[in-house]
């Protein structure tokens, strides 16, 4: 996979296995994670690498997602294939005094002519997708700092 083209991070104060443990509880997603209008578990069992579920994010849609790599506590990436590309966002849970920096990096590789001779403008959409993911960051902050759900206002 290609560096990543966007990195987005947030300190949370709460221990990096309570917020591994949050971000990898994909059923429960829609209840911490703002963009996210529902989840589908399209595999059984515990989370970890191969589990695959569908992911709705209101006019962006859905697309399916596969954990790739699972490192409790330090890391995690999940994979989509999406427009033409493979997305992959990488989870690092870093200690930070008592809490946790999370960062998030989201890297993308075109797979058909289309998205290849696209990918120049890819730029473009780093801005949108940056907005998305620190709302989404900031969601995992508010659960994991305070236990409740997050707002959908």
């Amino acid at each position: 996979m290609a560096k990543p083209m966007l990195t987005k991070q947030v300190s949370i104060a709460a221990p990096p296995r309570a917020v591994f443990d949050l971000a990898a509880d994909f059923p429960n997603a829609a209840t911490h994670v703002p963009g996210i209008d529902k989840i589908e578990m399209l595999t059984e069992g515990p989370v970890g690498v191969g589990t695959r579920f569908r992911e709705t994010r209101g006019k962006m849609g859905a697309e399916t997602l596969e954990v790739t790599r699972f490192e409790p506590p330090t890391q995690m990436c999940v994979e989509a294939d999406s427009c033409g590309c493979r997305f992959a966002s990488t989870f690092h849970f870093i200690p930070e005094g008592e809490g946790t920096l999370v960062r998030m990096e989201i890297a993308s590789e075109p797979r058909t002519f289309f998205a290849k001779l696209m990918s120049p403008l890819g730029g473009l959409m780093a801005g949108v997708m940056g907005r998305m993911i620190e709302k989404d960051l900031e969601g995992l902050k508010q659960v994991a700092e305070s236990g409740t759900e997050v707002g959908r206002g």
